[in-house]
């Protein structure tokens, strides 16, 4: 496949095109600068200038070499949050220095698959298997300490927060369909939002807190594969005014971490094309 790493306005309601390439890339972070996206590449973390030579430019990440997509950045840029397997066997987060340095090592329970940093980058969200039961979990950085927030109601993923840190958005089988939710960041409320005929997957809240994009599948489908025709959807925070922006060929890979630029005017993601 043809990786086509994009960018949409939802002002203006226009696309442009940021980089090409005939290798898989996934899953692009805007940095808190606005400068870069980060995305994953066979095992790697890379940094995709968006001024200049558009050229990736390898992260060093040390042992972890079969890093997955779901990564992030830390909300000052500091920091980089991945999943990678090189270590135990099984995803695991770690956090990075996004200057470069050493590795820290986050989950002791595996497997564990980041997704969402809180707005003032003092804990961060993931999806956790135990006992292949999947749930949200936070994880407070500066303790380590692990906090199950969904207890086993279907299958539960993709979290990521809200801009005033009072929700973490996520994705839920727990009535059948794939849907998207909202819990309390303390546990204490779980609210359905999405109430649609397709399975929804990925939902990132607008750092201008007004709106949540996320991605569509056919209602057939109940995981997140790839090379599939998906919807690219937005939605107000409360699941209101839901509108399909585009289609694309895509799916895994496509925007699977937080994805707004720093303004909350556009959101990069990955469309896909076959080769020859």
């Amino acid at each position: 496949m043809r990786s086509s790493i994009e960018i949409y306005n939802i002002r203006t309601r226009q696309a442009r095109v940021v980089w090409q390439t005939p290798e898989l890339f996934e899953a692009p972070n805007w940095s808190p600068d606005g400068t870069y996206l980060l995305l994953n590449s066979e095992g790697f973390l890379y940094r995709l200038p968006l001024s200049g030579d558009p050229s990736p430019q390898k992260v060093d990440t040390g042992f972890a070499t079969i890093c997955n997509n779901d990564h992030g950045i830390s909300p000052d840029g500091s920091m980089y949050a991945l999943s990678d397997k090189v270590e135990f066997g099984k995803s695991t987060i770690y956090l990075l220095p996004s200057s470069g340095g050493a590795l820290r090592l986050m989950t002791k329970n595996l497997p564990s698959y980041w997704h969402g940093w809180s707005p003032d980058g003092k804990q961060f969200a993931y999806c956790g298997i135990r006992d292949q039961v999947f749930d949200i979990y936070s994880m407070e950085i500066e303790t380590g300490i692990e906090t199950r927030l969904t207890h086993g109601e279907g299958r539960n993923d993709g979290p990521d927060y809200s801009a005033d840190g009072q929700w973490i958005y996520f994705n839920s089988s727990r009535t059948g369909q794939m849907q998207i939710w909202r819990v309390r960041t303390d546990g204490s409320a779980v609210e359905r939002v999405t109430d649609s005929v397709y399975g929804d997957w990925f939902p990132h809240p607008s750092p201008k807190g007004d709106k949540v994009v996320f991605v569509s599948y056919d209602g057939d489908v109940f995981d997140h594969p790839r090379d599939l025709h998906v919807r690219v959807r937005l939605m107000d925070p409360d699941g209101g005014n839901v509108e399909t922006l585009f289609d694309l060929f895509g799916g895994q890979g496509t925007m699977n971490s937080p994805n707004w630029s720093p303004d909350g005017d556009e959101f990069a993601y990955v469309r896909y094309f076959p080769v020859g």
